[in-house]
């Protein structure tokens, strides 16, 4: 199953760090966030990628053609301009790096993947936000209550957008609403059938606003209920948190280390 991580946008509150790249490259303890978050997959045996890049994509681009020598040991022959691998440590992952337009909305980057996708089912989520979720647990989720779609729920503040739930169905979906008594948002890790592309209209169209609230009101949006660790990486306080949790080695996403 293909994983899409949408890796596009401009990080406007992280202007400090986002002038110069994407918002997915800022790093959490020496790595981009983006990293992190194909750690967590990868460890679930989810390694085929499809990153949607928008705003400064060369910079996503130029990290995953320098990986593979940046994690290895090497021998550089600058008489004969070789490079040769002395011992492999890159992971085994499959990359694909898509422009899909600075100013794209979320749903549009989904659409012009699509060329890209395999016929069956799909992940996806955002390039800035990192859990201790069990992915295969999420998969084995959607595939059991057959609906087009599936999105992590993780209760957090009413500054977020958040579902309407009855029970784990979504009955609709409401953009920063405001508190409610009982407080799940969207935190992405999606599972989505491909069929859910048709209902992108195109590179205009807000995944969150607009074919979040249908697919509810079509009765073919559930939640999977993730209780565990969550953390956005909207603020500098978000980047600052990070990096502390990673400097005292208690960085609970970091699921590849347990």
């Amino acid at each position: 199953m293909q994983v899409v991580i949408l890796a596009g946008g401009f990080g406007t509150r992280l202007a400090e760090h986002t002038e110069a790249m994407p918002k997915p490259m800022v790093e959490v303890g020496g790595w981009p966030i983006l990293w992190h978050i194909l750690k967590i997959y990868s460890h679930f045996g989810f390694r085929d990628f499809l990153i949607a890049g928008g705003y400064r994509c060369e910079a996503i681009k130029r990290f995953f053609l320098e990986y593979r020598h940046r994690t290895s040991d090497v021998r550089i022959d600058l008489g004969r301009d070789t490079v040769e691998v002395l011992s492999e440590s890159a992971e085994p992952w499959r990359v694909a790096v898509i422009d899909t337009g600075e100013a794209t909305a979320t749903g549009g980057r989904i659409k012009r993947l699509c060329r890209y996708l395999n016929k069956g089912p799909f992940m996806m989520t955002y390039g800035d936000g990192v859990a201790d979720i069990d992915v295969k647990a999420l998969v084995s989720f959607h595939e059991r209550h057959g609906r087009l779609a599936t999105f992590t729920a993780v209760p957090a503040p009413g500054r977020f957008g958040q579902p309407v739930l009855e029970g784990d169905r979504a009955v609709a979906f409401e953009e920063k609403p405001g508190p409610r008594n009982d407080q799940w948002i969207n935190a992405g890790f999606f599972v989505l059938q491909r069929e859910v592309i048709e209902r992108i209209g195109g590179d205009e169209t807000s995944f969150e606003i607009t074919t979040l609230p249908r697919l509810a009101s079509d009765g073919e949006l559930m939640a999977y209920r993730h209780e565990g660790f969550w953390h956005p990486m909207d603020t500098l306080r978000d980047v600052r948190n990070l990096n502390r949790l990673f400097a005292e080695g208690s960085a609970p996403w970091e699921v590849w280390r347990r």
